[in-house]
């Protein structure tokens, strides 16, 4: 079933925003997840959709919480692309 944002939130860093989902990603008790570049989300199909957010690079770290999560765009990437490749990315998934 993919997931719906239902807000994108700032952050303290101006390269990172929160996306509250409809529904959780996590099971309870599953840790947080994290990614510090793409090559490492290989074996995690949600992690590699975001990475593969168009334009191509414009993702650079993801973070898979509970029920959220946070992406960190490249520098000069426009948040409303990257906010709707979000959006795209997680109506495929699940």
């Amino acid at each position: 079933m993919p997931w719906k944002v239902t807000s994108f939130e700032p952050t303290p860093n101006p390269n990172a925003l929160k996306c509250l989902l409809d529904r959780p990603v996590l099971a309870p008790g599953e840790p947080p997840r994290s990614y510090r570049r793409a090559s490492e989300s290989d074996a995690d199909p949600l992690a590699s959709a975001l990475f593969a957010v168009e334009p191509t690079g414009s993702v650079v770290c993801v973070l898979i919480g509970p029920d959220w999560i946070t992406v960190n765009r490249a520098p000069g990437a426009e948040w409303s692309k990257v906010k709707k490749g979000v959006r795209d990315a997680l109506a495929r998934a699940g």
